[in-house]
């Protein structure tokens, strides 16, 4: 190792060092001890580019041990990616570009959000899973314009955490051989060292999930270590997991090798010592960087961006000579065209009887799929039930990843994380689906999801206790206003096949925000009001007679119906109401006040909300002169129809809600 490449490692743990002493906050563990993996990686195996971060073909970097933020920061820092060292300088505070736990789309070069443990593991397989398969759609003999790595560093937080499991026991099922895992391995945690309560021997279960294992003994060995990523990207068949032994809080001699040097500042004395320890210049001046160090990462970025060069005159080459597939890489890397999916008749045609939604939702997929060719997902082993599968386009897999359909087996929570390394690869447009109640499994990366303004898609199904025999275990009662809670989600719940097609019409032409599609496993009627304005959230399906109606019935899914039934009874004694469909709260709150008046004027104070779910969430609309026909408890093991009696879901039960409303 050179002395400008001892220098240039030994920036990064300075750098972080001296930001999270100023923002007394911090994790300077990681970064002192990972600074040689990080720049080894960055500086001779990775292709990226400063000048253009988001190109096609580069590799991707995830820090999955999230905490260790200002290791990345230092080398976007470095490499001329933005940032600059007063944004260094405010490490941790509002409205820097420099959060505690890197940011997608707020810091440039950051390829995910990545805060809680292992979610980073998950993304990166999911963007794996991304390029290979678009490497088997675009690539042609001697025109592999679809090939590059992805790398993620984890800790052994990450490694604890049951999504990492799941997620790469599909990724060397799948044998990834563009994912290697960089693991550094330094046997301390929050509480003390590993041994408390981690002994397992990690390297014998990567190995069993199928991965290419290697050890790096000495962390600070950097030849060491690139060729152990050499010996990574030589493995053709496997994703690759290296052990690099290291020691956190590297270089500071009161701390190195123990748990005070991982969640907390070193202290200033402990960071001039440190300097002192690396031999760095002007130890006692803070974010002292020395020249030769800012040119000589210049020289390692442009180096480092010349690979896109080479990449575009071999893209040049293959539109030459495929030009067919121009057209087609265009299709895959641009948004849906809205206008025409809104307008295009087949898209919204369906027939008039009655239809689970899930099943109305698999037709959807199968109109989709040949419209939208970047189409990519499955569900967590429930495509017959989930209706998720897209006919006649092949299975995602080791032998096939030009195939469509995702088989992400029983693992929900990974599959979320890997859903949102899809959208985050790009060039895909992905989904995954489930049973509603297991959403619980896949909330923590729905939330990533919304946080990172990433337009994924949930199919969510048997939404409601009319799944019936199974029980209350797979009978979802509080997961709709679990979801709803969630800032930037679309909850979309839809009543009949026009609401379905609006459902997914929302999810396909989203560009920032998650949507669920929440739907039924019985069958429900097409309702005669039903139309577009279920894009607005919530429209009126059947009106009172009035211009001021007696009483307003709000529902969705499934309860419109019930909701139009007891409508037309309470036309009997005289009670002219209104019914509305509402199968998006969140769209609803973003019409305009007029809108809102004109669907839920405030002069109707008698209104009744009816939902096969908690009511919480529903007092804002039924205000408190209303009432909720909801869930009060967990469901029962039993038909749908015999449970829907047993909780009140019966035009008999909402006819008599609203007449106390009304009086």
């Amino acid at each position: 190792m050179s002395t400008i490449d001892t220098t240039c490692v030994n920036a990064i743990r300075v750098l972080s060092a001296d930001a999270i002493q100023k923002a007394n906050s911090g994790h300077p563990g990681l970064p002192l001890g990972a600074a040689p993996i990080a720049y080894e990686l960055w500086a001779n195996h990775m292709n990226h580019n400063a000048k253009d971060p988001k190109w096609a073909n580069r590799d991707r970097f995830i820090l999955s041990a999230g905490h260790g933020s200002m290791l990345l920061y230092s080398l976007l820092h470095l490499y001329g990616y933005g940032l600059t060292l007063d944004d260094i300088k405010q490490f941790r505070q509002d409205g820097s570009l420099t959060p505690g736990h890197p940011e997608y789309a707020h810091t440039t070069g950051v390829e995910a959000t990545t805060g809680p443990l292992g979610a980073g593991l998950g993304m990166a397989v999911g963007m794996a899973m991304a390029e290979a398969h678009l490497a088997a759609v675009f690539n042609k003999p001697d025109y592999p314009v679809v090939d590059h790595y992805t790398f993620a560093l984890c800790g052994d937080g990450c490694l604890m955490e049951g999504i990492s499991s799941e997620a790469l026991s599909l990724a060397g099922t799948l044998g990834l051989s563009k994912l290697v895992i960089l693991y550094d391995s330094n046997s301390i945690s929050i509480e003390g060292s590993t041994d408390l309560a981690f002994t397992e021997n990690v390297q014998a279960r990567m190995a069993a999930f199928g991965f290419q294992t290697i050890t790096v003994e000495d962390g600070t060995d950097m030849a060491a270590i690139g060729k152990a990523i050499e010996e990574a990207k030589a493995d053709k068949e496997h994703p690759s997991f290296i052990t690099i032994k290291t020691q956190i809080g590297y270089g500071c001699p009161a701390k190195q090798g123990t748990a005070d040097a991982h969640g907390s500042p070193l202290g200033e004395d402990n960071i001039v010592a440190m300097k002192k320890n690396l031999n760095w210049p002007k130890p006692e001046e803070t974010f002292y960087v020395p020249d030769e160090v800012y040119v000589h990462y210049e020289e390692l970025s442009q180096k480092a961006g010349a690979a896109e060069k080479d990449w575009q005159k071999l893209f040049d080459a293959y539109v030459a000579a495929f030009p067919d597939m121009k057209a087609k890489w265009d299709a895959f890397h641009s948004d849906i065209d809205a206008e025409a999916l809104l307008n295009d008749e087949e898209f919204w045609a369906y027939e008039d009887k009655p239809q689970a939604t899930r099943n109305l939702s698999g037709t959807m997929i199968n109109r989709l799929k040949d419209r939208i060719p970047q189409l990519f997902g499955g569900s967590a082993d429930l495509a017959p039930s989930n209706k998720t599968e897209m006919k006649g386009a092949g299975s995602f897999g080791k032998a096939d990843y030009s195939g469509r359909n995702i088989h992400f087996g029983v693992r929900e929570l990974a599959m979320g994380a890997m859903t949102n390394g899809l959208a985050l690869h790009g060039g895909v447009r992905p989904y995954a689906g489930t049973f509603f109640v297991f959403s619980d499994y896949m909330k923590p990366m729905i939330r990533l999801a919304a946080l990172m303004g990433l337009p994924t898609t949930y199919v969510l199904t048997h939404d409601s206790i009319g799944v019936g025999e199974d029980g209350p275990t797979h009978e979802p009662i509080e997961q709709l206003a679990m979801l709803r809670s969630i800032p930037n989600v679309n909850v979309f719940r839809p009543a009949d096949a026009t609401e379905t097609a609006a459902g997914w019409y929302l999810a396909v032409t989203s560009q920032k925000t998650p949507t669920a599609l929440v739907l039924t496993r019985q069958n429900l009627p097409q309702l005669a009001g039903s139309s577009k304005d279920a894009l607005k959230g919530a429209y009126v399906i059947a009106d009172a007679s009035k211009a001021v109606p007696d009483a307003i019935i709000m529902a969705s899914g499934s309860e419109v119906e019930l909701a139009v039934n007891a409508k037309a009874e309470l036309a009997k004694s005289g009670i002219d109401v209104r019914v509305v469909s509402m199968p998006c709260l969140e769209l609803f709150e973003q019409q305009d006040e007029a809108y809102k008046e004109q669907v839920l004027p405030k002069a109707v104070r008698a209104r009744v909300a009816v939902e096969a779910a908690s009511a919480f969430g529903w007092g804002k609309y039924v205000g408190l002169d209303g009432a909720t026909v909801s869930m009060k408890s967990f469901g029962a093991s039993a038909p749908a129809g015999t449970l829907f009696k047993k909780f009140g879901f019966t035009t008999e039960h909402v006819v008599e809600t609203v007449k106390k409303v009304v009086k």
